[in-house]
């Protein structure tokens, strides 16, 4: 059995499957969703950028709620999406394409925006005149992506589906999980979770900020760094597997 108890704060049925997977191998979890999905309520220029996905070089899904709002949507409005043109930025979030029957291309080293740029399918599909990428998204996130692709002389617009919210939470609750059930990690998806993750330990933080943090990418290591953190594990990518990687990469806190 590892000696790591891991805090998992991903949404609730991503917590789920995630500390299922780690329980496979060995590694106690808790979970304490700190991202809820809140879908966006579609309006004209949304039921009009999914009827034109077709005119897109590229369509971007940057993650697994994305990718399902998207399909549900497209059933809704009776539309068939194009089979080809779909990227991912990691392979969950291509899975639930592929289940529709679409073609995505995804990278397979790093689940971050800088490991999709480098795609030579991604650049291919730019290298048309005046190639148009719609990103399907939450309500803010990968600016990274436009601006990269905005510099290669891209048309880039945004099909933003969701909202992450804040689950409430009586006051304590993080605290009180981390030492009822002695875990000595936690875990952080994006750069909003890491923000969620503060803001529910409010003045706690500095006590949180001691346990190991794994976060998904060098950005939201650096945010972490700024905000504090004093031992950050970077699993480069967002999956389980790059979690549990290196989960068994390091040494766990003397208890």
């Amino acid at each position: 059995m590892s000696p790591w108890r891991l805090l998992l704060t991903r949404p609730e049925e991503d917590c789920a499957a995630l500390a299922q997977t780690l329980a496979a191998a060995g590694i106690a979890s808790a979970c304490l969703p700190l991202l809820a999905i809140e879908p966006v309520q579609p309006d004209a220029r949304q039921r009009q950028q999914l009827a034109g996905l077709g005119q897109c070089q590229a369509m971007i899904v940057v993650s697994k709620p994305a990718a399902r709002l998207l399909l549900a949507q497209l059933a809704q409005a009776g539309l068939q999406p194009p089979s080809a043109g779909w990227f991912t930025v990691g392979e969950a979030t291509a899975a639930v394409l592929q289940s529709a029957g679409l073609t995505v291309t995804y990278p397979a080293q790093g689940d971050d925006s800088e490991a999709l740029l480098t795609l030579p399918a991604l650049r291919e599909a730019m290298a048309g005149p005046a190639p148009r990428v719609l990103i399907v998204r939450g309500v803010g996130g990968r600016e990274l992506l436009a601006e990269r692709l905005a510099e290669q002389g891209t048309s880039v617009d945004y099909l933003e589906l969701y909202r992450r919210c804040l689950p409430v939470y009586p006051a304590g609750t993080l605290v009180g999980r981390i030492e009822a059930e002695r875990l000595n990690g936690v875990v952080v998806s994006s750069g909003q979770g890491l923000e969620h993750l503060q803001r529910m330990a409010a003045a706690d933080w500095p006590r949180v900020a001691r346990l190991p943090l794994f976060v998904p990418s060098p950005r939201v290591a650096e945010q972490a760094r700024a905000a504090g953190a004093q031992q950050i594990v970077d699993c480069r990518g967002a999956s389980a597997t790059a979690l549990l990687a290196a989960v068994q990469r390091s040494a766990a806190p003397a208890s």
